[in-house]
């Protein structure tokens, strides 16, 4: 199965060589799955020329605000409208969580009650997963038709899936702990209070549910879908 993946922004670049970029660490986190890739830096303005590309779109991250002034949102919210409208699946992570909700008439806003960094449990549907986060941004109004699959005390709307055209989730589950270090050591000084600084490392070391993560991002992929939704590349 084609999965094209919209990278929304670069992970930095002290960072890059030794843990890789947005799209790689999904291609890391989602091997052995049957699944193969093409990326497309979207940030940059590359597009793919149609939502039939591939067979469903996975979008990244980003340092951008969903509501900010930059060249590449517009066309890229009229792309998760015609994917939305043909059926074809889409997995939003971070960014791509709030850039769909937001697409589809949602609200992100810079959350008032700040940030969320390193290792942060949320509740799904009674299951306990715990995940890395990194972000100021929520989505604050679910856009018609969206519905909660996850949440925790500080973010309401921390997963949220659209029946099988979208599943969106705020966390990230490609950030292992060494990213996240990265992280405050490049991008946290001056921006995230160091008290979260050292919260988020003392909690570093335990596990992950990661890979479950994936196996729900698998299974959503997989899940069988309308013809329409199944044109794209095999």
């Amino acid at each position: 199965m084609r999965i094209g993946i919209l990278k929304c922004g670069q992970s930095p670049e002290v960072l890059r060589g030794e843990l890789g970029d947005y799209d790689t660490m999904f291609e890391r986190l989602l091997a052995g799955r049957g699944f193969d890739f093409a990326s497309y830096h979207v940030e940059t303005m590359q597009f793919p020329a149609s939502v039939h590309d591939a067979q469903g779109w996975l979008l990244t991250g980003s340092r951008h605000g969903a509501y900010e002034d930059h060249a590449f949102i517009p066309p890229l919210q009229d792309f998760i409208r015609a994917a939305y409208a043909e059926h074809v699946p889409m997995v939003g992570i971070c960014f791509g969580h709030q850039i769909i909700a937001q697409a589809l008439g949602g609200r992100v806003v810079k959350h008032p009650g700040g940030w969320a960094i390193g290792r942060q449990d949320y509740d799904f549907g009674g299951e306990t997963v715990t995940m890395n986060a990194w972000h100021q941004d929520q989505v604050v109004i679910r856009p018609e038709g969206a519905e909660v699959a996850a949440s925790s005390a500080f973010c309401e709307n921390a997963a949220l899936v659209y029946d099988d055209r979208a599943l969106t989730v705020q966390a990230h589950p490609e950030f292992g702990d060494a990213f996240i270090e990265g992280l405050i050591a490049h991008r946290a000084k001056g921006v995230v209070p160091e008290e979260l600084q050292a919260q988020a490392r003392a909690r570093m070391g335990g596990p992950l549910h990661s890979a479950g993560i994936a196996d729900r991002i698998e299974q959503f992929f997989k899940q069988p879908r309308s013809a329409m939704a199944q044109r794209g590349v095999a």
